[in-house]
């Protein structure tokens, strides 16, 4: 029998992913952190979103941040323009059941 280590990432009680390091499992919460903050000042923009639309926002701009952040301190194209590598999503990471269906 084999011991398997797994990290899961929780929020409000929901299991959102799992993880085999802490370090991604760590760097996961920490992007949830930023989509919350961001949800927070786009609920406030006088911009019509729905609610679905103001996360959805928040979590893809957590997710690109350092492209937004080299654009607003100044850079005329994001960091990923410079270097068009594809992300793969990570063979250690796993959706928690039922996350599938919110990410789509």
């Amino acid at each position: 029998m084999a011991v398997v280590v797994k990290y899961v990432v929780e929020r409000n009680g929901v299991e959102r992913m799992t993880f085999t390091t802490k370090k991604e499992a760590d760097a996961y919460d920490k992007m949830l952190d930023i989509a919350e903050s961001l949800e927070l000042m786009l609920e406030k923009v006088d911009v019509p979103l729905s609610e679905q639309q103001v996360e959805s926002l928040a979590l893809e701009i957590a997710k690109s941040k350092d492209d937004f952040m080299a654009v607003l301190k100044g850079s005329k194209e994001p960091a990923a323009a410079k270097s068009p590598t594809k992300s793969k999503k990570a063979d250690n990471v796993a959706p928690i059941k039922g996350d599938e269906q919110q990410a789509s």
